[in-house]
């Protein structure tokens, strides 16, 4: 099976988590299309990098919901 969407709600992933996400997933073949992070702590810091990975071809990422 192949992860396509990640739901990470209200379980306090703050910039540093983020930070993690994002390097996992460009160190993987990553299938992920979706991504929620609602109710988290993602600060400035976290959302550029995750929207970075979002907005990169290489990267499968579309939908990035925070």
């Amino acid at each position: 099976y192949k992860l396509e969407t990640l739901e990470l709600r209200y379980c306090g992933v703050t910039d540093e988590g983020c930070a993690a996400l994002s390097s996992a997933l460009r160190s993987n073949s990553s299938q992920l299309r979706e991504l929620h992070l609602f109710g988290n702590k993602v600060g400035d810091a976290g959302v550029k990098l995750l929207s970075a990975l979002k907005d990169d071809p290489r990267y499968k990422l579309k939908t990035l919901m925070l």
